[in-house]
């Protein structure tokens, strides 16, 4: 595992069970609520899995399982990648609760046996912002290329690269140079949610943030054919764009 790796496993199984609990529910409360309407727990990317009975879906960086366990309540057979012990816990928990069956890979994407997984999935999914986590986005894609089947398809959403230099979805930037291409250091993702004097002591994470140009281009020089770009505004301000999405499928 790479030292950026070690170093956001360190912040993310740092309470983060707490922080899904506070945010969430218990597993068994928030099972009740995704099982009322699966779909809708997809929120505006469920167009894109209307029929997917059966699909071998990968979610990628799924963190505590609530879209994962969507996608199993339409009958897809999911697969969550994550390096988070803590998430791995709740997600395990809110699946049994909605009783279904969902593999749970943890560890580093960076050393996933590709070899294993090569041409798998029928689908790649990826969203609530998780590209910042990977420093070799060309490496990353790679790698999410390699595991879809020829003619899969991938969605990934993430917040839009403007937050590098102005304040959007509650995120405040100080980078305030959108061609910047270092690595910081920052507050792991649910830092202000945990209302104690303790968070301080709650381990920073690594990132690396990216350019529109360099997302789109790292996944057409991957191979991955795009199909859409969307673009929604942020939650806290309707005039800035928030967050986008590209569907794009695997031709080779």
């Amino acid at each position: 595992m790479i030292k950026e790796s070690v170093i956001n496993k360190k912040a993310w199984e740092y309470r983060a069970y707490e922080f899904w609990v506070q945010e969430c529910g218990l597993p068994h409360e928030r099972a009740e609520i995704i099982m009322e309407n699966p779909m809708l727990r997809l929120r505006k990317h469920g167009k894109y899995f209307e029929n997917i009975e059966g699909k071998k879906i990968a979610n990628i960086c799924g963190s505590n399982g609530r879209r994962a366990v969507a996608l199993g309540l339409l009958d897809a057979d999911v697969t969550v990648f994550d390096i988070s012990e803590e998430n791995k816990r709740y997600a395990l928990e809110l699946a049994e609760c909605c009783h279904i069956k969902m593999d749970y890979v943890l560890g580093d994407i960076y050393d996933m046996d590709t070899n294993l997984y090569e041409n798998h999935f029928d689908m790649l999914y990826l969203e609530g912002g998780i590209l910042h986590l990977f420093h070799d986005i060309h490496k990353f894609m790679a790698i999410l290329h390699k595991i879809l089947k020829p003619g899969g398809q991938i969605v990934l959403n993430d917040f839009h690269p403007f937050r590098k230099v102005m304040p959007i979805n509650f995120f405040k930037s100080s980078i305030e140079d959108y061609f910047d291409t270092s690595i910081h250091d920052g507050d792991v993702a649910y830092k202000d949610f945990l209302e104690t004097d303790e968070n301080e002591e709650i381990p920073n994470c690594s990132y690396r943030y990216y350019t529109i140009s360099e997302i789109l281009n790292s996944m057409i020089n991957s191979g991955f054919l795009i199909k859409e770009f969307n673009e929604v505004p942020s939650w806290t301000n309707e005039k800035l764009p928030g967050e986008f999405t590209i569907f794009a499928s695997k031709t080779t």
